[in-house]
C-alpha cells in the first residue's frame, strides 16, 4: 500500500490528539484531474493550517502543468493529479521536468496503487505520492511535512480557555487544568495569560510575575525557544506562566501575527501550551480561538451564557471544520434558588456535549483564590475537584498518571537553564 501511514491518518483527524503543523508562506498551484480531488484541494486551502500559503487551483493533469508553466516559474508546491498507467505518468513526468524549476516541490496524486511505481517517483525525484481519493487533512499534513525537520520534537499542543461571559470561571478552570497536566501527567506545560490588564494568573498561583508578555509582544520577530524560557515565571518543576503583573497603567496594542509568533515559539518546545483567553472580541482574540488546537468554553447554566456560546460553537464549527468541535465546561452549576438551564437542555441549544459539569462550591474556590492554591491542592475529593480531574483526563487523552517525576528526563525548559548556568 502506498503511504499507509497518511492515509490511515486522515480517518482518526477529528481525534484531539491529531496535530498538524502550520503550513509556511508559500505559493502552492494544483492540477486537479477531476472535480472531486478539486473539491478536496478546496476545502484544504480553507483550513486555518493553510492561512499563510497562497494556494491556486485549476482543472487539468500533469499536461495542463507543462503547458502552463512554460511560460512562468513554477510554484513552491506542485500537486498534479493523473488517471494514467505508470508508464504514462513517467513519461508526463518527464515533459513536466522540463519545465519544472529544481526547488519547485512535486506531489503526484494518482489512481495507481503501485509500490513500483512509488518508488520510481521518489527516485526521480517527486516528493510524494498519494492515492485518490484523498482527504483534505491528508493533504495538508503531506504539505506540511514537507517542511518539518523529521529531527525536530513533535508538536506542542495549544488549547485556548475562553469564557461565554465575564465571570464564569474560565481562568480558573484554565489553569487549574495546567497545573493538573503538569502534576498528574507530568507534561512540560506553560499557562500564557492574554489578559494584559486583568490577567489573575499571578493571583491565582500566588506568584509575583515579569513583564513576560509585554516583551514577548513588542519583540515577536526575535522570538524563539530560549528567548520564551527567559520570560517565563517557573511555577513548579514542569509548570510555566508567560503573563504581566496586570494593571491599567501600560496601552498596549495587539496584532494577530504577534500571537501567532508566540504560540508558534512555545509549540516547538512546549508539549502543551494552556492559553488563557480574556472575555472579550478583537480580531486578535479571534485568530487566538481559530488557531488553537483545541478551544474549551467555560459557561453558566444561564441566557447570557447560552446565546454566547451557541455564537462561538457556531463560528468555530463553520470555521474549524477540520478539527474538533469545542468542549463546553458548565460551571458554578446548582447556585441556592437561582433558575438554571438544565445541562442537557444548555448542550441540545448550543449543538454539543457538555464536557464537564462543576457543582457550584464557593467556599473550595473562594479558599483556592484566597490561597493562591489550585482546587485539588485544598479539596482533593471535592465533587469540583474529580470533575475537574475527569476532563483534564479527557484532555490528555490518557488514564495513566505519569511516573514519579524522579524516573522522567529533564524538561527541555529545565535544560535550558543549566546550559545557561554552564
Amino acid at each position: 500500500m502506498i503511504n499507509q501511514t497518511a492515509q490511515a491518518n486522515a480517518g482518526s483527524f477529528g481525534s484531539d490528539q491529531s496535530l498538524v503543523a502550520l503550513v509556511p508562506r508559500i505559493n502552492i498551484h494544483a492540477f486537479c484531474d477531476n472535480q472531486q480531488t478539486a473539491e478536496t484541494m478546496q476545502m484544504a486551502a480553507g483550513d486555518r493550517r493553510m492561512a499563510r500559503a497562497h494556494t491556486t487551483i485549476q482543472l487539468g493533469g500533469i499536461m495542463a502543468a507543462v503547458q502552463v508553466f512554460q511560460t512562468q516559474a513554477t510554484p513552491n508546491v506542485l500537486l498534479v493529479e493523473t488517471h494514467g498507467s505508470r508508464d504514462v505518468i513517467l513519461s508526463e513526468l518527464g515533459e513536466l521536468a522540463q519545465v519544472c524549476q529544481p526547488d519547485t516541490k512535486v506531489i503526484v496524486i494518482g489512481h495507481l496503487n503501485d509500490v513500483v511505481l512509488y518508488r520510481e517517483l521518489i527516485r526521480q525525484g517527486v516528493s510524494e505520492y498519494l492515492v485518490a481519493p484523498l482527504h483534505q487533512m491528508q493533504v495538508i499534513e503531506t504539505i506540511a511535512n514537507l517542511y518539518q525537520n523529521p529531527k525536530s520534537s513533535p508538536l506542542g499542543r495549544v488549547i485556548a480557555f475562553v469564557g461565554a461571559k465575564g465571570g464564569v470561571g474560565s481562568s480558573t478552570v484554565a489553569h487549574n487544568t495546567a497545573w493538573m497536566m503538569s502534576k498528574r501527567y507530568a507534561t512540560e506545560t506553560v499557562i500564557t495569560d492574554l489578559d494584559l490588564a486583568f490577567g489573575t494568573a499571578g493571583l491565582n498561583f500566588n506568584q509575583d510575575v515579569s513583564s513576560g508578555i509585554f516583551d514577548a509582544l513588542g519583540q515577536p520577530d526575535r522570538l524563539d525557544a530560549t528567548l520564551i524560557e527567559r520570560l517565563l515565571t517557573k511555577l513548579g518543576d514542569k509548570l510555566s506562566l508567560l503573563s504581566g503583573p496586570g494593571g491599567v497603567d501600560r496601552d498596549v496594542s495587539i496584532e494577530a501575527h504577534a500571537i501567532e509568533v508566540i504560540l508558534n515559539a512555545m509549540r516547538s518546545s512546549v508539549p502543551c501550551i494552556v492559553v488563557d483567553v480574556p472575555n472579550m472580541w478583537a480580531p486578535w482574540i479571534k485568530y487566538t480561538l481559530m488557531h488553537a488546537d483545541l478551544v474549551v468554553i467555560t459557561a453558566t447554566p444561564e441566557l447570557a451564557s447560552l446565546r454566547n456560546t451557541k455564537n462561538l460553537v457556531d463560528l468555530l464549527k463553520s470555521a474549524r471544520p477540520n478539527d474538533p468541535p469545542p468542549k463546553l465546561i458548565l460551571n458554578q452549576v446548582g447556585v441556592p434558588k437561582r433558575p438554571e438551564i438544565p445541562p442537557a437542555d444548555f448542550g441540545k441549544a448550543v449543538g454539543i456535549d457538555v464536557a464537564c459539569i462543576l457543582p457550584y462550591d464557593a467556599q473550595t474556590f473562594g479558599t483556592a483564590q484566597s490561597n493562591g492554591q489550585m482546587v485539588f491542592e485544598v479539596a482533593a475529593k471535592s465533587k469540583a475537584a474529580e470533575a475537574l480531574g475527569n476532563f483534564v483526563q479527557i484532555i490528555a487523552g490518557t488514564d495513566k498518571p505519569a511516573k514519579r517525576a524522579a524516573k522522567l528526563s529533564l524538561p527541555l525548559l529545565g535544560k535550558l537553564s543549566m546550559l545557561r548556568k554552564k
